[in-house]
């Protein structure tokens, strides 16, 4: 299992119709086929790290990864959530214990930012 968490913010101007429609995109993406198990809502941190928000997105292996990125939902979706967000903290997490396995999944993410420039200019604006 392959599991991606997000930890974010909303920008300042996004308003709470947009945060909403931004949440149900998630929620949307989150629920694909690819996807064995998800979460999208508050971020119970603590506040003081400035998230407000997270996602988590589970899927079984580097096949159901793969079809994730690429899903049109997902690569369609995030044209519509990532610019309204101002701080964003990825992680990643597997019961999976090939140690090339976080290279091979950040191989897979530089492969969908050069399939995808734009996108990957999007996620470039995106504070940390």
């Amino acid at each position: 299992m392959i599991v991606l968490l997000l930890r974010f913010a909303f920008r300042a101007d996004t308003t709470e119709e947009r945060k909403e429609a931004v949440l149900a995109r998630m929620r949307r993406t989150a629920s694909m086929e690819s996807v064995a198990f998800s979460a999208v809502g508050q971020d119970l941190g603590d506040p003081a790290e400035g998230f407000t928000h997270a996602y988590c997105a589970a899927v079984e292996n580097l096949d159901a990864l793969r079809r994730y990125l690429y899903d049109p939902v997902h690569v369609d979706g995030d044209y519509e959530i990532l610019p309204h967000l101002a701080r964003l903290h990825p992680m990643r997490l597997s019961d999976d214990p090939d140690p090339a396995l976080a290279g091979t999944i950040t191989a897979m993410h530089l492969e969908k930012v050069a399939a995808y420039p734009e996108w990957g200019h999007l996620l470039d604006t995106i504070g940390a």
